[in-house]
């Protein structure tokens, strides 16, 4: 480790010297940008340039979300992110909003692949922002995560004079130590910690997902409280519609439960699929089916799961659907499930799923963790964890008393519309943006 400050100063070099060449531009722009950016009567807005290598834009509902918000509220704003199925284009305008995309050459499989992947999405992303600063101009930069990786550009941007923002998305270390478990390399997680210590140190200000996320900024990543807002991802009620039940997603049966999100190795996805197994073989409950909303990278893995233990035709699996049809499927069940096991990555995260199906007035079914009992509260029952036999028991006490599910669905609404939508959200990230050009 002697020799670990040698090379984050050659890291911040490198990344400083591929920025330098826009400097001037980047100044010139902010000083003429005033009169372009400014409202009649108003302070002019910066140019926000928001950095995201997890999802492609706009699919990252958060950072769209995040993005429309600025653009509306007089901010100029660009994305980089990468290419992905159905988000091909280099370059594109969408709502005002200019996105900058990259291609991924490789499907990345194990510690060497992500590292290579990690190396290449840094350097398209430099690349792209130093176009970006020589193009178009930026002021912010707003980098997301996971990964932690992009720390060397926010000390080339506050060299510059430009501020740096961390939206902390994820909890990387602990999100790896749950998709690894008995296989977790120690180096691994130590080089994950170091990367999520050194974006928090390089960060202005942090915003972040809920008070866990907030007390791991304060107490590991040593960020002043005042410093760190909590910007929930709560769901945009703009594009989420109650519609018409439709009985053909029910498969045939009487009730339906749903499943929404990107299926990866740590979303417990295969403790659904063991308690409809359970519901139905020894339950002797043959009225329910399961439909499983969404794509991501552990879906065949689980779909083929489910044939291999005599569940495939309890389940129907989506992959990703349009907002009309997630808006069809959650508009035709009964129950919202998240089988998320516990450990120390989902105790400590908001799980967004939940916040939908309440919009949906949908009962919630998930196991007992600290921000699910935050966001649902009494909108949902919830199972001993990491138990599918437990949760089969309580996906079935749920379906069997109908008037408990319509108060706990009636609740969930309103805390939705009342609390937990993006309106409610959106003024903390603009209050966030104002303390940052202020410090």
């Amino acid at each position: 480790m002697s020799n670990t400050p040698a090379k984050i100063d050659g890291l911040k070099s490198s990344a400083a010297g591929l920025l330098r060449r826009g400097a001037d531009t980047l100044r010139s722009r902010a000083k003429g940008g005033a009169a372009r950016g400014s409202s009649e009567g108003g302070e002019a807005k910066p140019k926000v340039l928001i950095v995201v290598q997890n999802l492609p834009v706009p699919f990252d509902r958060r950072v769209w979300m995040e993005s429309t918000t600025l653009a509306n509220n007089g901010y100029d704003v660009t994305v980089i992110c990468p290419k992905a199925k159905g988000y091909n284009k280099s370059y594109e305008v969408i709502e005002g909003i200019h996105i900058y995309r990259y291609t991924l050459p490789i499907d990345a499989q194990g510690a060497v692949g992500f590292v290579a992947e990690f190396a290449w999405c840094f350097a398209a992303t430099a690349l792209l922002t130093a176009r970006v600063g020589m193009q178009r101009g930026f002021d912010i930069l707003h980098v997301c995560n996971p990964p932690e990786t992009f720390f060397p550009l926010g000390w080339a941007v506050k060299a510059t004079g430009r501020k740096f923002m961390f939206d902390h998305h994820d909890l990387s270390p602990e999100m790896y130590m749950a998709k690894e478990e008995s296989n977790a390399s120690k180096l691994v997680h130590k080089a994950l910690l170091f990367m999520e210590a050194q974006t928090f140190k390089a960060a202005q200000i942090c915003i972040t997902t809920n008070n866990s996320h907030k007390r791991i900024a304060v107490e590991r990543g040593g960020m002043n409280p005042d410093d760190v807002f909590i910007v929930r991802s709560g769901p945009d009620l703009t594009r989420l519609e109650v519609k018409t039940p439709e009985l053909e997603w029910k498969a045939g049966k009487t009730h339906m439960v749903a499943y929404l999100g990107e299926i990866c190795k740590q979303d417990g996805v295969d403790h659904m699929v063991r308690a409809m197994r359970i519901i139905r073989d020894e339950f002797e409950r043959t009225d329910i089916h399961a439909v499983f909303v969404g794509g991501g990278p552990h879906q065949p893995a689980i779909k083929e799961y489910a044939a291999e233990i005599g569940a495939d035709d309890l389940c129907t699996f989506t992959g990703r659907v349009s907002d009309e049809d997630l808006c069809r499927v959650l508009s035709s069940a009964d129950v919202g499930v998240d089988p998320d096991p516990r450990n120390e990555w989902s105790d400590q995260s908001t799980m967004n799923k939940i916040m939908e199906y309440m919009y949906f007035s949908l009962p919630v079914v998930a196991y007992e963790l600290t921000e699910n009992k935050f966001s649902a509260q009494e909108a949902a029952v919830y199972a001993q964890p990491n138990d599918e036999r437990e949760l089969a028991k309580t996906i079935l006490q749920v379906i069997d008393d109908p008037e408990m599910a319509a108060k706990m669905g009636d609740f969930g609404r309103a805390r939705i519309v009342n609390e937990l939508s993006w309106e409610h959200s959106a003024p903390v990230l603009l209050g966030a943006y104002e303390h940052l050009r202020n410090k």
